[in-house]
């Protein structure tokens, strides 16, 4: 039995996240987690590092899943996005298995770990680059590794 967390319905453009991008769709709960105005200076930064994993390679499919944009490599989710009212989170499903030398992850769970970026220069962009790409990595080792 596989060990990762597996979702279905991965594309390769997935038009729901532009629309959230845009600010087109509404969540309908009461946190704070909002699809933000499309003029918000927290929209660009969120999809600055979503455009980063859509970039990581040819085989990075994506979709929505519980309100906010993810990146999976086949059906194996290896980040998102998602914008507040004031913060973006830039997570990892994997993230506590991450190397993190400049100590940007946050976030106690078993596995999961999430970057939160208050502002467009908040946030070492070398570091995040680097540990979106080392997901992707990870994430692509995991599936060869799967029996």
């Amino acid at each position: 039995m596989s060990q990762l967390f597996r979702l279905s319905g991965a594309v390769q453009r997935d038009p729901e996240i532009e629309a959230w991008f845009s600010g087109v769709v509404r969540l309908d709960r009461e946190s704070d987690v909002w699809p933000p105005e499309p003029e918000d200076e927290l929209r660009r930064v969120a999809r600055t590092w979503f455009e980063q994993m859509r970039g990581c390679g040819a085989d990075v499919r994506e979709f929505m899943h519980d309100g906010c944009p993810v990146a999976c490599v086949e059906d194996a989710p290896f980040g998102y996005v998602n914008a507040f009212k004031a913060h973006v989170n830039v997570g990892f499903f994997c993230g506590a298995m991450l190397d993190d030398p400049e100590g940007l992850l946050e976030g106690a769970g078993k596995r999961m770990r999430h970057v939160k970026i208050r502002g467009p220069r908040q946030v070492n962009a070398d570091a995040l680059r680097d540990l979106i790409a080392a997901a992707y990595e990870d994430i692509r080792m995991r599936l060869r590794s799967e029996p």
